[in-house]
C-alpha cells in the first residue's frame, strides 16, 4: 500500500510552500456528481517525488494562498480533462502546463482511452488493486481501503510521464504531446454558457425552423435552472422530452401535461415557462440550417480521407482516430476545418491533404 499523508485543507496550507518549489507534481482528484450540476470536490491527491498527499477539501476553512501554490507547478495527469474542470471550477484557475499520460500513451500506440491502472501494468509490472471505482467520495471517515486506492492514482503518475517523456522524445513526437496537453488548459472547455446549451442536447443539431428555435429556449431555460438549484440538466428535463416539447409546439397547459415521459410535477410548476418559451421562439430569427446529408461525391470523398489517415496511423503504429476522428473529417466536408487535424502537427503531417481532398 502507498505511504501517504492525509491533511484537511487547513493542514495543506503549510505544504504550499514546497509546492510552489515544485517543477511538476502529480496530481489527480475524487469528486461526486450525480446529484448535483456542479461537481462536488472531495479529494485531492498529490504526488511530489517520494512524497503522496491525499488533500481533504470538505469541512476545511478557505484555502488561502493553497490554490495559488497548487497551481504554481506543472500537473502531471492521467485522462484529466474532468479533473481541470472540477478544479477550475472550485479554484477558478487552471495550471500554466499540464502533461496527460493518457495522451502522451496514445501517441506511442496505446488506445486512445487506456486506463491509468493498464498503464502502469504495462510500464512497471505493477497492478493496481482497482476497488473502489465506485465508492461514495463524500462520506466521511473515507475508509482506509478508499485512501489507499486514491493515492495509488497518483503513486505512478510522475514516473510514468518520465517513461513516456523519453519515448516520445526517442521517437520525435514529445512537441506533438505538448501540444495536444496544452489544449486542454483552453478556458472555454470548462466555460459555462447557457446560450450554447444546445450543443449538449443530443439530436438538436438535425432539427430546423422553429422546432429548432424552441429546443435553444427550451435549453437555455433547462441550462439556467439547473445552474441556480444546482441539479443536474437531466433531472430538470430530459433531453428526449425537451425534443418532444420543441417538435410538437403545445399551446396550452394541457398539451404541455400530455407530452410523454414529462413528469405531471414538472408539467404542473412549469407549464406556464414552457408555454411563454413557445411563443418567444415564434418570433425568434436564425441561420441555423441542420447538417445536410452526404451526397455521393461527398460519401466518396469522405472514404478517401479516412482511407488516407488510416494509412498514415499505421505508418506511425497509432490509432487513426488520435490524428483526426471521423466528425472532423465530416465537418471538413461541410466547410468546417476547425478540428484539430488542420492545425499545428496534425496540420502538417496531413491536415493540408485532408483540406484538398474535402474542398476537390
Amino acid at each position: 500500500m502507498p505511504d501517504f499523508q492525509l491533511l484537511s485543507l487547513d493542514q495543506a496550507a503549510d505544504v504550499g510552500e514546497q509546492l510552489r518549489d515544485q517543477e511538476r507534481i502529480g496530481i489527480d482528484t475524487e469528486f461526486m456528481r450525480e446529484s448535483t450540476y456542479f461537481p462536488q470536490l472531495c479529494l485531492i491527491q498529490v504526488a511530489i517525488d517520494e512524497q503522496l498527499f491525499c488533500i481533504d477539501p470538505l469541512d476545511s476553512a478557505s484555502p488561502g494562498g493553497f490554490w495559488d501554490a497548487l497551481h504554481s507547478p506543472a500537473w502531471v495527469l492521467h485522462s484529466g480533462r474532468q479533473d481541470l474542470e472540477v478544479m477550475s471550477q472550485v479554484a477558478e484557475q487552471l495550471p500554466a502546463r499540464v502533461f496527460d499520460t493518457q495522451i502522451a500513451a496514445a501517441l506511442l500506440g496505446y488506445a486512445p482511452q487506456l486506463g491509468y491502472a493498464n498503464l502502469v501494468a504495462d510500464l512497471f509490472d505493477v497492478q493496481l488493486a482497482k476497488t473502489q471505482t465506485r465508492a461514495d467520495w463524500s462520506r466521511r471517515p473515507l475508509a482506509p481501503a478508499a485512501l489507499d486506492y486514491a493515492a495509488e492514482d497518483v503513486e505512478h503518475l510522475l514516473p510514468a510521464a518520465d517513461a513516456l517523456t523519453d519515448r516520445l522524445r526517442a521517437a520525435g513526437r514529445l512537441d506533438w504531446a505538448l501540444a495536444d496537453c496544452a489544449d486542454l488548459l483552453d478556458p472555454a472547455l470548462y466555460r459555462i454558457d447557457p446560450e450554447i446549451a444546445i450543443d449538449r442536447v443530443k439530436g438538436a443539431r438535425n432539427l430546423s425552423g422553429y422546432a429548432r428555435r424552441a429546443a435553444v429556449e427550451l435549453a437555455d431555460w433547462r441550462e439556467r435552472k439547473a445552474l441556480t438549484s444546482n441539479r443536474p440538466r437531466q433531472w430538470i428535463l430530459r433531453d428526449a422530452v425537451l425534443l418532444d416539447i420543441a417538435a410538437s409546439a403545445p399551446s396550452s397547459k394541457a398539451d404541455i401535461a400530455a407530452i410523454r415521459d414529462l413528469p405531471a410535477s414538472t408539467a404542473r410548476r412549469h407549464a406556464g415557462e414552457f408555454l411563454a418559451i413557445l411563443e418567444s421562439a415564434r418570433t425568434t430569427q436564425d441561420g441555423y440550417q441542420p447538417p445536410g446529408r452526404p451526397d455521393e461525391k461527398q460519401k466518396a470523398a469522405m472514404k478517401a480521407m479516412q482511407k488516407k489517415v488510416a494509412s498514415r496511423a499505421k505508418e506511425l503504429d497509432i490509432a487513426a482516430e488520435v490524428i483526426a476522428p471521423r466528425r472532423e473529417l465530416a465537418a471538413a466536408l461541410q466547410g468546417d476545418f476547425s478540428g484539430r487535424v488542420f492545425r499545428g502537427w496534425r496540420r502538417e503531417l496531413i491536415g493540408d491533404e485532408l483540406r484538398e481532398m474535402a474542398d476537390a
